[in-house]
């Protein structure tokens, strides 16, 4: 059986770093989690890993899609299934990193997601009716529409109330994507630290980020027409630095701004992955981590039977 192992946690946490090390040492490729590095073009606010670290560990699973292109749940799941059965045919081990709740767990859990394709036009009404209604007004709908899936979103995001919609009015139902079932063996990972340690490593990242040129991409890809209202440009840092780009904010508000949403983004993944969820083994990432993750894997990786191959679940 190929070994599975997740390392999750809030961003800036020190995830990339640990799955580095640990695919060095365990000869692993490492599929990424994160909701932006799929796009071509978004290097620096992404934090993807540099050239050189991609030399030395495979990454089969960013740089994938074009800013401009639609990149959702389903497309992930599927792509990074694939990804994964292509990590596990080479015999290598398949870390699975990232801080995408939504993405980790589908995987690991065995989502069935809808496959209904994006409408455009449905869309473009539905963010109409968000701006001049509120999206409790659609929530409402969707109450009618999938009381099973209202149950599971929650009203103030309006992105996830407009997809449900988006299924729901094209004959499908949102609550219907369910489950399969969750794959039979992996180990998953938690980095964790204290929020003021946490903030703090937050700032420097974005500091990094600036030093680094993240206002030149900010341009780059602007001048390459792709418009601060696609999905992949309202990332942190992108939506922030355009905004300095359009003259709307000075550069040291709008990192200001940067550090204090990456804040409120760090504590939502808090809800995806909880400190009391007895499946996550959590490490402290203030402490030296990799010697006592690495035991960890070692175990795990001894354990792996042949028995059977959670390959064949992601097919």
């Amino acid at each position: 059986m190929s070994p599975l192992v997740a390392i999750i946690g809030p961003t800036a946490i020190g995830k990339s770093g640990l799955a580095l090390e640990l695919s060095r040492t365990f000869d692993g490729e490492i599929v990424s989690a994160d909701s932006r590095q799929v796009y071509r073009y978004m290097d620096i606010g992404t934090a993807k890993p540099s050239h050189a670290e991609r030399s030395q560990v495979a990454h089969p699973f960013i740089d994938v899609v074009d800013p401009d292109e639609d990149f959702g749940l389903a497309l992930y799941q599927r792509q990074a299934r694939e990804a994964m059965r292509d990590v596990h045919r080479r015999g290598k081990t398949v870390f699975l990193v990232g801080g995408s709740g939504l993405y980790v767990w589908s995987l690991l859990e065995g989502w069935r997601i809808p496959s209904v394709p994006p409408d455009p036009v449905l869309r473009l009404e539905l963010e109409s009716r968000v701006k001049s209604e509120g999206s409790q007004a659609l929530y409402e709908e969707l109450r009618e529409l999938d009381m099973a899936a209202a149950r599971r979103i929650d009203p103030r995001n309006a992105r996830r109330v407009i997809r449900a919609l988006e299924v729901c009015r094209q004959g499908g139902t949102f609550s219907g994507s369910g489950w399969k079932e969750p794959l039979v063996s992996y180990l998953a990972i938690g980095l964790t630290t204290s929020r003021a340690d946490l903030y703090a490593q937050i700032d420097d990242r974005v500091e990094g980020m600036v030093r680094r040129g993240l206002v030149d991409e900010v341009e780059g890809l602007m001048s390459r027409g792709y418009g601060l209202d696609l999905p992949s440009m309202s990332g942190l840092g992108y939506r922030q630095i355009g905004a300095f780009c359009r003259g709307e904010l000075d550069l040291q508000a709008a990192i200001q701004r940067i550090k204090y949403d990456t804040h409120r983004f760090a504590r939502h993944q808090y809800n995806w992955f909880s400190l009391r969820d007895k499946r996550i083994h959590w490490f402290d990432a203030e402490e030296d981590v990799c010697r006592s993750v690495a035991e960890l894997v070692r175990g795990f990786v001894a354990n792996q039977d042949g028995g059977g191959s959670w390959d064949e679940q992601l097919a």
